[in-house]
């Protein structure tokens, strides 16, 4: 049995710089001789098949299980004051620098599998899923055989019918989010489609938002068309995702790992490390049906995909002065009626 709590926007103000917590749950048994304690990026009703899966082999466990932005984790780790046993994030650059800057201790999976090599680096990082970033469209918002397939049409159809569009976008706010930051760059780097889509979206007032699960819930509740670059995995599988269509941009679709490290602080390594092993097992053994985690790409055109690797490479962005210069240009793109 587990016991389940949530508490919403707390502030833990004992921290040099304050974390503010989204989502918290505890899974589990408050009584058990296994604790862990998880801070993450992912939604908890994404990651809880995966942890009650894991209680099932592990039922003397306790997991209490924080849902905090990107920005957060990081700052959190720098204070030093952290006392959490393991990291999940889908802000892949960002875990990278956790690591590099030795905030992440090494490990060698404890299981009988062949761990492909996109999924880990330097027994630091342990990638666990294959999420493509998509456009979501409301259905009303186009006619069925209507819809944008590439950036191109996307612009072309903002362009032809500006008022039509005009503050019913959404996009990350790369400002706040990690993972909005990561796709902006992969985009920009491949493609320079982006920087046009990005004026575009300017130029018609988009709303800017922390996470895909927001700009998913304002596409349902009709307050917005269309949400730029959101996470494929939280749109299949929202309960009302029959109100509109997923579209991975053929021209290129950005596929991003969500990740796991132990930080160098944790109180409780040997669970920690535990838990990845349950995770590899799971996604690349297992193919349980509980879990919203499809390695398979083979639905895509191989072509189009943009796979961010895991590695130093992605640390290139996050250079004070490259990071503030692509920010100052990405706020002159898509911010244009607020400096007029």
């Amino acid at each position: 049995m587990r016991f389940f709590f949530l508490a919403i926007s707390l502030v833990f103000a004992s921290l040099t710089n304050a974390l503010e917590v989204e989502e918290r749950a505890f899974f589990g048994s408050q009584t058990g001789k296994g604790k862990l304690s998880i801070i993450s990026t992912a939604d908890i009703k994404y990651f809880a098949p995966m942890i009650e899966l894991f209680l099932e082999r592990y039922p003397n466990y306790g997991i209490d299980y924080s849902v905090v932005s990107s920005t957060d984790i990081m700052n959190v780790m720098y204070s030093e004051k952290t006392s959490y046993d393991l990291i999940i994030s889908s802000a892949m650059d960002l875990q990278v620098k956790l690591a590099n800057d030795g905030f992440a201790k090494t490990y060698k999976p404890n299981i009988d599998i062949t761990i492909p090599s996109w999924s880990i680096w330097n027994n630091m990082i342990f990638g666990f899923t294959q999420e493509p970033a998509a456009i979501v469209i409301s259905k009303t918002a186009f006619k069925h055989d209507d819809f944008p397939r590439t950036r191109q049409e996307l612009i072309n159809k903002l362009r032809e019918n500006p008022d039509r569009f005009k503050r019913r976008i959404g996009t990350y706010d790369l400002r706040r989010s990690g993972l909005g930051y990561l796709f902006a760059t992969q985009d920009a780097r491949a493609t320079e489609t982006y920087w046009r889509l990005t004026e575009v979206m300017g130029q018609l007032e988009t709303n800017l938002y922390c996470c895909s699960s927001n700009m998913i819930e304002d596409v349902v509740s009709g307050e917005i068309d269309i949400a730029y670059n959101v996470l494929g995995s939280y749109a299949n599988n929202h309960p009302l995702s029959d109100k509109y269509v997923v579209i991975y941009p053929s021209d290129m679709t950005t596929v991003m790992s969500r990740s796991m490290i132990v930080p160098s602080s944790s109180g409780n390594e040997r669970s920690a490390k535990l838990f990845i092993d349950h995770v590899l097992e799971t996604v690349f053994v297992s193919s349980t049906q509980r879990t919203m985690y499809n390695l398979s790409l083979s639905t895509y055109e191989e072509n189009s995909l943009n796979r961010i690797k895991l590695g130093p490479g992605l640390m290139v962005f996050l250079d004070q002065f490259k990071k503030q210069k692509f920010l100052v240009e990405w706020e002159n793109a898509i911010l244009q009626t607020e400096k007029r």
